[in-house]
């Protein structure tokens, strides 16, 4: 018999070796499954905190590279933001620029249209200057008819003597008319068929080098000898001014025959290829200077105008080229003004129109660099949003391992060790086993 005593109320009772072992076992039990939650507990306590560790660990790494991210798309936001605001200040410099060029060119046209109007107003005063003095001039001009109605009855008397005188000069000139047309008839009956157009050309260019000097000292009279476009004239007259304007410039062309010729020309024969010579030489006047027709009144008075049928082409006879050649010069110095007036708008119109031309052409290439700019600027927002695309990505991936972690974690703290050796009796023997050695 064993004795035990009660640790509560001191009481002392005996007990068989069969009870007395009972209860030895249940003392053992107690402690067997006290050791086995203790270690449960120290297995749960180890596997929390291995856990935690991971997921402190884990959740270090995904802040770390959550914040990289965060930094990479702030990065790319203010990178975003400054490019929008280089666009934006490229647009404004861009309608500064061409705001100003507009600004600028409209003053150049408003300037060269108010220097236009002051031309036009000029002009417009020397007009009415010169119709007040030409008024004044008529004026002056009847009272000068007025003083001298008065003596045209006394000058009646005179006048007619000299009609008379008139007369009779008009004979002798009439003698020595027809002197000179015999003298170039026999002068002309005299030479071969190519000596008479050759002498033609000799008087006349030995009449022009006689007043040379004096009367046209600046300008050019030679042969033309370009036959490159099949035909040429005989003489180019071409006088500039004093600033380069060409102030008249003449195609002459000598025919002469002789009397004894059986095919006689005319002189409308050779109008066509004369203006023809005269628009390939780029000349302003074609003079025909002919002896041809000799006994025509139409050519024997004077200088004809043949404009009707070609423009500007003159036919005279020899007597009348140095005349002719004063007439339209003195023409065309009188028309030198307005022709270079002319020339001046000309070139104001060709300066606007070379200005306007810039313009357009600064405007193509400011479109073309702006539309290349804002494709590449395109190209930087698709490459951000495919950035942004990847990140996502990313975020999704680390989301997952998130869940994946939680997941594992609900199953740590599930864990025990019934359940481990649920399917595993020989492990469950070793646990039985030590249980029982304790």
């Amino acid at each position: 018999m064993e004795e035990i005593k009660c640790p509560r109320c001191g009481e002392v009772f005996q007990v068989d070796d069969s009870g007395y072992a009972k209860i030895a076992q249940q003392v053992r039990d107690k402690e067997f499954k006290a050791e086995l939650q203790r270690r449960e507990k120290e297995i749960a306590e180890k596997s929390e905190n291995n856990l935690q560790l991971l997921k402190t660990q884990q959740e270090k790494e995904r802040t770390e590279a959550l914040s990289a991210k965060d930094s990479e798309l702030a990065e790319k936001d203010r990178l975003i933001e400054q490019l929008n605001a280089r666009l934006l200040n490229s647009e404004t410099e861009t309608k500064l620029a061409v705001k100003e060029a507009v600004q600028q060119s409209e003053q150049l046209i408003e300037q060269l249209k108010a220097q236009i109007a002051g031309s036009q107003t000029e002009k417009k005063l020397a007009v009415n200057e010169a119709v007040e003095i030409k008024n004044k001039e008529l004026n002056e001009k009847s009272e000068e008819i007025i003083r001298l109605k008065g003596q045209l009855d006394r000058k009646e008397a005179e006048n007619q003597l000299k009609e008379k005188s008139i007369q009779e000069q008009y004979e002798i000139k009439l003698r020595a008319k027809d002197e000179q047309i015999e003298y170039y008839k026999d002068f002309k009956a005299r030479q071969s068929t190519k000596m008479v157009g050759e002498s033609l050309e000799q008087h006349c260019l030995a009449q022009f080098n006689s007043i040379r000097m004096t009367a046209f000292p600046t300008a050019y009279f030679e042969k033309d000898n370009d036959a490159r476009t099949g035909s040429k004239g005989d003489f180019i007259f071409r006088e500039n001014s004093s600033d380069g304007t060409e102030l008249i410039s003449i195609m002459f062309e000598m025919k002469n025959e002789m009397d004894t010729t059986a095919a006689k020309h005319k002189n409308e024969d050779f109008f066509k290829e004369l203006d023809k010579d005269r628009r390939q030489k780029n000349c302003e006047y074609a003079v025909l200077v002919s002896l041809l027709e000799i006994d025509n009144e139409l050519y024997n008075n004077g200088i004809v105008d043949v404009s009707y049928k070609y423009e500007k082409m003159y036919v005279i006879r020899p007597q009348f080229f140095i005349p002719m050649i004063t007439l339209l010069r003195n023409a065309a110095l009188n028309s030198l003004k307005y022709k270079q007036e002319l020339m001046l708008v000309k070139n104001q119109q060709v300066d606007i129109s070379n200005f306007e031309e810039n313009i357009n052409n600064f405007k193509d290439a400011f479109g073309k660099n702006y539309r290349i700019a804002s494709e590449r600027f395109q190209t930087a927002i698709d490459e951000i949003d495919k950035s942004i695309t990847h990140l996502q990505k990313i975020k999704d991936a680390l989301t997952a391992s998130e869940r994946n972690l939680r997941l594992a974690n609900d199953k740590a703290n599930d864990l025990s060790i019934k359940k481990l050796t649920k399917n595993a009796p020989s492990v469950r023997n070793m646990f039985d086993n030590l249980n029982n050695q304790d």
